[in-house]
C-alpha cells in the first residue's frame, strides 16, 4: 500500500489573522468613508464634522433703548344727555277709540293705599291691555314726585279691582307710589264725580299732583269718580 495523503491545514493562527485582516480592511474602509483622505494621503475632515465647527457669525454689540410707552389716543368727546321735558311740558296720550288698542304691557313701579289695604303693581298704558293688570299710570303725565299731575286709572269691580272703595278717601288719606325706584306720597285733597269725556282730569297743573280715577257707580261706566291728592311736603325720595 502506499503512503496514506496528508492534508495539509492552514494553522489555526492563520485563520484567525486571515479574519482579523478582513475585519481591519472593512473597518479601514468605513473610516475612509467618514474621514476620506486629502490630496497627500492625510486624513480630511468629513464634511458631517467640518460643518460643526463652522464658527457663527460674530454679532455687534448694539445698545438697545428701552421703547416708549404707547401713548392712547384722546377720548372721544362724549355727547351730552338731552335735559327731560319739565313735567309741566307733557302732554296725556290721546285715549284711543278701542279700549284695547295694541299697546306694550309695562310695569313701571308700585301703588299703595293703606286705608284701603290696596297695594298693587303700577302699569303703564291707558288701554285695558294694561288697566287689567293693575292700577296703570297715564303715559305723558308726571311721574311719581315731580312737577305736574300725575294720572293713574283703575278698575272698581273687575280683575283685581284696587279701585273699589277709593270713594270712602278723606282728605289727608296717603296714596304712596312709586315710579322707576322713586317713591312719593300723596295726600287726598278731593272727590268728585265727572263724566267720560271729562279728560281734562289729565291736564298739567302747575304743583305735584296725583289723580286717580276709575268708573262709576261700581259696575258702570256711566260716569268717573276721581280723587285728587298733593304732594306731602318733602316725601318725594
Amino acid at each position: 500500500m502506499g503512503h496514506a495523503s496528508t492534508l495539509k491545514r492552514p494553522p489555526r493562527r492563520r485563520a484567525v489573522f486571515s479574519w482579523l485582516r478582513s475585519v481591519t480592511v472593512a473597518a479601514a474602509a468605513a473610516v475612509a468613508g467618514l474621514v476620506g483622505l486629502d490630496a497627500v494621503g492625510r486624513p480630511a475632515a468629513a464634511p458631517m464634522l467640518r460643518a460643526s465647527f463652522v464658527a457663527a457669525p460674530v454679532t455687534p454689540d448694539v445698545r438697545l433703548e428701552p421703547a416708549a410707552a404707547p401713548v392712547a389716543p384722546p377720548p372721544a368727546p362724549v355727547a351730552a344727555a338731552a335735559p327731560a321735558a319739565p313735567a309741566a311740558a307733557r302732554k296725556p296720550v290721546k285715549v284711543p277709540s278701542d279700549p284695547y288698542a295694541a299697546e306694550k304691557i309695562v310695569q313701571i313701579g308700585t301703588l299703595r293705599i293703606p286705608k284701603l289695604g290696596v297695594d298693587q303693581r303700577l302699569m303703564q298704558g291707558i288701554t285695558l291691555r294694561n288697566i287689567d293688570h293693575g292700577p296703570s299710570h297715564w303715559p305723558g303725565t308726571a311721574l311719581a314726585g315731580e312737577s305736574g299731575n300725575m294720572v293713574v286709572a283703575g278698575h272698581r269691580v273687575t280683575h283685581s279691582k284696587p279701585f273699589r272703595n277709593i270713594d270712602q278717601l278723606k282728605p289727608g288719606d296717603e296714596i304712596i307710589v312709586t315710579t322707576h325706584g322713586r317713591q312719593a306720597i300723596y295726600r287726598t285733597a278731593s272727590t268728585f264725580v265727572v263724566s267720560p269725556d271729562r279728560t281734562e282730569i289729565a291736564d298739567p297743573t302747575p304743583t305735584p299732583m296725583l289723580t286717580i280715577f276709575a268708573c262709576h257707580p261700581p259696575g258702570s261706566a256711566r260716569q268717573r269718580i276721581v280723587v285728587r291728592a298733593d304732594l306731602a311736603t318733602g316725601s318725594s325720595v
